[in-house]
């Protein structure tokens, strides 16, 4: 932060399009400014007020020494304010850059999380194709376990049926 010749602070923070459009003007003034001063100052190099008008007096010398230094001042102002624009222009654009900077990293975050979306996602594909291979796997020795009770059942109930007919014929 810099001290202006006029007391005030420059902050390069406070960076928006205003304040620089404000900024410019500003300069754009004191460019005016300077320039008006030095058609002033030849207007004084040429004004001879003394004997005869052909020599200069001394008070013609100080004018012109007194705008040479307004000029100065000016000058030291319009560099102050200079930099302060190139102030806001740098601040802008490291602004800018950090937000590319930002938003890149957003878009790298964002690529590795699809991409471990896809990764997982392709597993559980993997997982779900395996438990329908399993289940189905185990649909098949579920019904011949079933077929093998029924048979074994069928067995069972015609010996069953054999033996209680002997029992019967023999009694």
């Amino acid at each position: 932060m810099a001290v202006l010749a006029n007391g005030q602070t420059s902050n390069p923070v406070a960076s928006d399009s205003t304040s620089y459009e404000a900024q410019r003007v500003q300069v754009n003034k004191l460019l005016e400014d300077r320039s008006r001063k030095f058609g002033e100052y030849d207007v004084s190099l040429a004004k001879k007020t003394g004997v005869f008008g052909i020599f200069k007096t001394k008070g013609d010398m100080q004018k012109s020494i007194d705008i040479l230094r307004q000029i100065v001042i000016t000058d030291n102002n319009i560099f102050l304010e200079t930099k302060k624009l190139l102030d806001y222009k740098d601040f802008e654009r490291e602004k800018f850059q950090r937000m590319a900077a930002d938003y890149d990293n957003q878009v790298t975050q964002y690529m590795k999380t699809v991409s471990k979306l896809q990764e997982e996602n392709e597993k559980l594909t993997t997982q779900v194709a395996e438990l329908e291979n399993q289940d189905h796997s185990d649909s098949v020795y579920i019904y011949v376990g079933i077929f093998f009770i029924l048979i074994l059942s069928a067995i069972i109930f015609m010996l069953y049926k054999k033996l209680h007919a002997q029992k019967v014929t023999q009694l």
